[in-house]
């Protein structure tokens, strides 16, 4: 639970009482509760946490339904030279998952080949006319990643054309499971023996590959002992990349995955990371998940996903290097297709004057695949609910939809007779509309919205609890070396929050080429100098700078992190919240 300080209006989380304390005494005070807020109770429980192990900690994949009966039909395809198709999602976890398998079917010497569908023609998942053209090209077992398991009129063709399907995936299924050869998904089944389920849909092609080298010494020794851990690089992205639970096994994976990362041998990344000017060896998680994930997802967004995989799977430089030239374009696109529609929705929004308590617009020339990108930001900026929508290629209505102050998954249920299909979570979501609701789209969500705001969850809060008070004083090296003992951060967890209080203003300044990023330089009584720093600051944030002046006090909400441009300081605040005292 978490509870406010009057003073100060910035939630804190309780202090431990005695016995969770008396648990985990070898510990200081603060480690201690960031162990517990992670659901370490005892000292084994940290030890683990702490010292995550492959030999110890990483699951035997065989003990996953279907795994063994799945590991030999891949086997028995690659000894006998039947022709493979590997079918991926086109996101940060499909194409990993798809680089992974790709590897290892080269390095068997398999008949192979990928299959990634079109985001804006094909969508997400099988399709039928995919697995016909695949049927044309001899392929006799398919074998998906991150995708299939709600797919069953496309594996009930792949039967009927005399092809075996194989479904690796990690997503929920429909009423029925598909009819494939073997069913692998730690979230398939209600009886499923697999000890954690939160797997990535790349983790769960990863733990088949190792399936498959343990079942059939023929393909082992193809294969040197440990080579497998080298596809860890792909396995740590995507689990990054998909935002999983970074706990139990996935908090190994992506510990290992980030060691492998730094020092991975693929061409693709090294040139990627010269093209972010991003130092391979010192790789972070925030680079994954702000860096690199998102131009892996630009190659679908704004074209072909293959490009993406052909830049991990190339091994020629020159290649290597168009193509990461082509995904930082992507990006570059994918920023500036949706700054002009952001800019657009507030121009829509300023005609309108009074704003609605729900957000609803679109476009059919407004690609899907940005529409979440925007949403997120119009929602932070409005605080309200914001449902965009545009066409995709198939002609269906899909947008995204991010909510400010409403559960967005349970103000869609409630919202009769708009969407075909819809999902999602509290804060953020994805939907497909009728084609005739689209004119009384925007009437319906606000009306559905005026029946449920009284009874209905509230959204996840954008700021959450502090950790820990300190001072300006206390900045440094010491504290930010304990916070990264945690890492990797990430879905359940998070980065510490830190509560700054009475911090004075030495300097406050903008940067970035339209100076959309803000820095607050604080001072202590001993004139130590502190950094903290917003990137695309917006909102009442920047409202409540705007006026402030040297020697200003505040308290700010704030993570600790490594300063790459000063040496002097090497230690600044990411900020989160400030409040003038």
């Amino acid at each position: 639970m978490a509870v406010y300080n009057d003073a100060h209006m910035f939630p804190l989380h309780d202090p431990l009482d005695e016995a969770a304390r008396a648990a985990l005494a070898p510990y200081d005070d603060l480690t201690a509760a960031l162990l517990v807020r992670r659901g370490m109770k005892t000292e084994e429980d940290a030890e683990t946490f702490f010292n995550p192990s492959y030999d110890s900690h990483v699951h035997d994949p065989l003990l996953m339904t279907d795994m063994r009966k799945a590991a030999r039909r891949l086997a028995q395809a690659v000894l006998s030279g039947e022709r493979i198709a590997v079918w991926s999602d086109y996101d940060c976890d499909g194409i990993p998952g798809g680089v992974l398998m790709h590897d290892f079917l080269k390095k068997t010497a398999a008949d192979f080949e990928n299959y990634i569908p079109h985001r804006h023609n094909e969508g997400y998942g099988m399709n039928i006319d995919g697995i016909e053209k695949l049927s044309r090209n001899g392929v006799r077992l398919v074998v998906t990643v991150d995708s299939g398991i709600t797919d069953t009129e496309p594996i009930k063709r792949a039967n009927e054309l005399g092809m075996d399907a194989i479904v690796t995936d990690h997503h929920l299924p429909g009423t029925v499971l598909p009819d494939a050869f073997a069913i692998v998904n730690p979230n398939a089944r209600p009886d499923e023996p697999y000890p954690f389920r939160s797997l990535c849909g790349a983790a769960v092609a990863w733990k088949l590959v190792c399936a498959t080298l343990s079942e059939e010494p023929a393909i082992r020794a193809r294969i040197p002992t440990g080579w497998e851990k080298w596809l860890l690089d792909m396995v740590g992205l995507a689990t990054i990349a998909d935002v999983v639970p970074l706990t139990g096994e996935n908090r190994v994976l992506a510990a290992y995955g980030m060691r492998v990362l730094r020092k991975s041998r693929r061409i693709g990344l090294q040139k990627l990371c010269r093209e972010m000017r991003l130092a391979q060896q010192t790789l972070t998680e925030d680079d994954v998940g702000f860096m690199l994930a998102p131009r892996v997802n630009a190659a679908s967004r704004m074209g072909d996903a293959r490009a993406a995989l052909d830049l991990f799977t190339t091994d020629n430089e020159d290649e290597a290097g168009e193509l990461a030239k082509k995904l930082e374009r992507a990006n570059r696109q994918r920023k500036a297709e949706a700054g002009a529609i952001t800019r657009t929705i507030h121009g829509r929004l300023k005609e309108r004057g009074e704003l609605r308590s729900v957000i609803a617009l679109g476009d059919p020339e407004w690609r899907p695949a940005l529409l979440g990108l925007v949403a997120n930001t119009i929602a932070e900026e409005y605080g309200r609910p914001v449902f965009l929508w545009g066409r995709e290629g198939n002609l269906r209505i899909k947008g995204s939809v991010r909510s400010g102050n409403v559960h967005a998954l349970e103000l869609m249920r409630a919202t009769d007779n708009t969407f075909s299909e819809f999902g999602g979570h509290a804060a953020a979501g994805g939907f497909t509309v009728h084609d005739d609701a689209v004119f009384f789209f925007e009437d319906r969500l606000v009306e559905a919205y005026a029946r449920i705001m009284p009874t209905a969850s509230p959204a996840a809060s954008l700021v959450p609890p502090a950790d820990a008070e300190i001072k300006t004083e206390s900045v440094g090296l010491p504290l930010l070396e304990m916070v990264e003992k945690f890492a990797p951060f990430g879905r359940e967890n998070p980065k510490p929050v830190f509560l700054l209080r009475a911090g004075v203003v030495h300097e406050i300044s903008r940067f970035g080429k339209k100076e959309e990023h803000l820095k607050v330089t604080l001072v202590s009584e001993a004139g130590k100098l502190v950094e903290a720093i917003m990137f695309f600051a917006k909102g009442n944030i920047l409202h409540r700078t705007e006026t402030l002046e040297r020697g200003a006090r505040l308290n700010m909400l704030a993570h600790l992190e490594r300063n790459p441009f000063s040496r002097k300081t090497p230690v600044r605040l990411r900020l989160l919240d400030l409040r003038l005292v």
